[in-house]
């Protein structure tokens, strides 16, 4: 089409971004005054305040410079030393990157194994970010359901999708919708299905801190043949209330520990210099995370037994993470239907149809206070059960 100079126009945007989601995006955003927000997937408790301390202290010392792309030599080691010490992964110091929050890290994980047109197994539902994050770099997510009766993985679904396409397999336990931890049989079970069809495993293990029920977390990392193919996801946001200081790692094999350090080097660098000792500082503070878990357990507790016998409901008590994720179907509403209404009864809540496999469901994230998870059950049992 010819143009005049004086058109306004504007060249059109690259075509990846055209059936591009953004997941729970839209019912993230604060609700209107007064609205109980059940949302959110962030801590609801301060940052430790030696955290607080030390990077104010760093900034003053003025740790504002350049500095190691990779993370400090003393963060990466402490790094090393805490999967250890709450995982029994060892990882050797030098096969760790730091950062700029877990999201990042996994976006880094799947440019180093994926090629365009591989194939990425998701376990469906996961997390809302997977798949738009494997779409964007060329590769194919391909969502896999789980047992809908606990969210654990169906072994056979996810044998019966491998092609000779496929690269990798996303595992996030304990899960982000879900609550599911994977078992130690379960673990081992995906570690061999790996290893038999030579794929990557990344481990998204940000919520490995937050487990209930006498359950254990297991990474692929810690199993035998397992270390060879698994890089590690996690990071400060969830465990320490970190979210708004955007810090995270990666740790796995060599070869692929250095190319997300290229990844990074040609994007953002690092993360804020002033923040390498904080987060290290962090790593220390076990009687807050101790704390903070206790209080997540009763919370949990807490909304699960103000919505459990409301009719139409079927919950299932979550073994991990701050999530519950509430089959809606049987009170003849859709997720989003359900949504509303609770919106209109103040509570503001995420059907679950925004992500492949959450149809009919919502999700909670009851790391909301105490106070707004009361208040939250009473309008909501008053709304349907009126």
């Amino acid at each position: 089409m010819d143009r005049g100079l004086n058109d306004s126009y504007m060249p059109t945007v690259a075509t990846r971004f055209d059936n591009l989601g953004v997941g729970f995006a839209p019912y993230l955003q604060p609700p209107p005054e007064g609205v109980i927000r059940w949302t959110v997937g962030e801590p609801g408790f301060p940052t430790p305040e030696p955290v607080i301390s030390t990077a104010v202290s760093e900034l003053l010392d003025g740790k504002t410079k350049y500095t190691r792309g990779q993370g400090s030599p003393a963060l990466c080691e402490a790094v090393a030393h805490h999967l250890m010490k709450t995982s029994k992964i060892s990882v050797s110091p030098e096969n760790v990157l730091i950062t700029p929050g877990a999201k990042q890290a996994l976006l880094y994980s799947y440019m180093t194994v994926l090629n365009p047109s591989d194939e990425a197994i998701l376990l469906s539902p996961s997390w809302a970010s997977y798949e738009p994050m494997i779409s964007i770099i060329g590769g194919v997510p391909v969502n896999v359901p789980v047992d809908r009766k606990n969210f654990h993985p169906d072994m056979d679904a996810i044998r019966s999708s491998i092609t000779d396409r496929t690269r990798m397999i996303m595992v996030n336990s304990p899960c982000n919708p879900t609550g599911a931890v994977y078992t130690r049989e379960e673990i081992e079970e995906i570690v061999s299905i790996a290893i038999e069809h030579d794929l990557w495993i990344i481990s998204d293990e940000i919520y490995s801190r937050l487990i209930w029920n006498g359950g254990e977390h297991v990474s692929p990392a810690t199993i035998e043949g397992g270390k060879e193919r698994t890089i590690v996801i996690s990071g400060w946001s969830k465990t320490w209330a970190m979210t708004g200081m955007r810090v995270g790692f990666l740790a796995g094999p060599e070869q692929a520990v250095r190319a997300a350090v290229k990844c990074q080097a040609n994007s953002a660098s690092h993360i804020p210099t002033f923040m390498m000792e904080a987060a290290r500082v962090a790593l220390d503070c076990d009687d807050h995370v101790e704390r903070f878990s206790d209080a997540y357990r009763h919370r949990r507790n807490l909304i699960v037994q103000g919505l459990e016998d409301i009719p139409g409901l079927r919950i299932v008590n979550p073994e991990g993470a701050f999530y519950l994720f509430i089959d809606v179907t049987g009170t003849g509403m859709s997720d989003v239907q359900f949504a509303d209404g609770a919106l209109k009864a103040g509570v503001q809540l995420i059907p679950a149809s925004l992500i492949t496999g959450g149809e009919g469901f919502i999700r909670v994230s009851y790391a909301a206070s105490e106070e707004d998870i009361k208040e939250g059950i009473i309008r909501l049992r008053s709304w349907l059960l009126e």
